[in-house]
């Protein structure tokens, strides 16, 4: 399958074929963008409870009006430095295959409709950011947003949080 073909597939699932709407969020410099029917909310960063032997990226996990939800620090997975918990600090909750997930960013700044004319195939370079996560790069003007198969990525083996969902 050529990448084109699999980022046209990644779009054309998230609305009408049409158009994709994205949450933008920061982390470090760069902003990411997500398929926003993954979003449940957005709330603001607070302590968590850590659990032994689980990955420095795993944060720990909070109670959720009776979910406990596993929350998974960005930064941290993809090696973007020391992070610091700001009053712009937050976690974004996800739902992916039934499974709720909550994922701390830099700060959220909006939700970006792109067509698929606007999303580029992601280069194919060594970056902290396995390319296989990568749905493509959007461009806004000069504004240029790193899509994620949050799918994908919450669901990977190396993250362990969802199992047996369908690649």
């Amino acid at each position: 399958m050529s990448y084109t073909t699999q980022t046209q597939t990644s779009l054309n699932q998230t609305g009408d074929g049409s158009r994709s709407e994205f949450l933008a969020f920061t982390l470090g410099q760069e902003e990411y963008g997500i398929d926003i029917l993954r979003v449940q909310e957005i709330r603001g960063y607070e302590p968590v409870t850590r659990i032994a032997n689980s990955p420095d990226f795993i944060k720990g996990v909070v109670n959720l009006r009776g979910t406990i939800v596993p929350v998974v620090d960005m930064r941290i997975k993809f090696e973007l430095g020391t992070p610091t918990y700001d009053q712009f600090t937050v976690v974004i909750i996800l739902n992916i295959a039934g499974r709720v997930v909550g994922m701390v960013v830099d700060s959220v700044s909006d939700v970006t409709t792109l067509v698929p004319e606007q999303v580029r195939p992601a280069p194919d370079i060594k970056t902290a950011f396995d390319t296989d996560y990568l749905i493509g790069l959007g461009t806004i003007g000069e504004r240029m947003l790193i899509l994620v198969d949050i799918d994908k990525l919450m669901s990977s083996e190396e993250m362990g949080l969802i199992e047996g969902m369908a690649a």
